[in-house]
């Protein structure tokens, strides 16, 4: 989901509470903070010698012991609003970072309304080989392979 859905979400229904859905299906509890927005920028180098950048928008997730907080989706767009300067004018994916057990990263990939609530389904993030054809992989096994290196030469 890139920032722009996000904001329309967050916009339709500025008083209604927020839940995020793990991919596993299990939520994160209702009282978590979202205690960043970034702009995360990373320029690297790929396995075949590709010079490569990518951009998200991340929203940092915690949970904290005060069991009596709840998110609505006005106060995260105020949030949101508040980082329009770090976040420049791009359409940048939207990832949540949260901890359980080890910091993970998850993009968001969709949203429902339920009674008073908006669900942000979480989804999963694969590493892959971006250079399939300068390491001798076959591009169907490069999708298959998760995880996995890309072969001889290049990892």
């Amino acid at each position: 989901m890139r920032r722009s859905e996000l904001n329309r979400w967050l916009a339709e229904r500025p008083d209604a509470q927020l839940r995020f859905v793990l991919p596993d299906g299990t939520l994160v509890p209702a009282h978590f903070h979202v205690t960043e927005v970034a702009r995360v920028d990373r320029r690297f180098i790929d396995c075949g010698g590709t010079r490569r950048t990518r951009s998200a928008c991340m929203l940092q997730v915690w949970v904290a012991d005060d069991r009596e907080h709840r998110l609505a989706t006005g106060k995260l767009a105020g949030i949101v609003h508040m980082a329009q300067d770090l976040l420049g004018d791009d359409d940048l994916e939207v990832e949540v970072e949260y901890e359980r057990g080890v910091i993970s990263q998850y993009p968001l990939i969709g949203a429902e309304r339920q009674e008073g609530l908006v669900l942000f389904r979480l989804g999963l993030k694969h590493t892959e080989c971006l250079a399939p054809d300068r390491c001798g992989v076959p591009v169907a096994a490069t999708a298959a392979a998760k995880p996995g290196c890309c072969g001889p030469g290049c990892c």
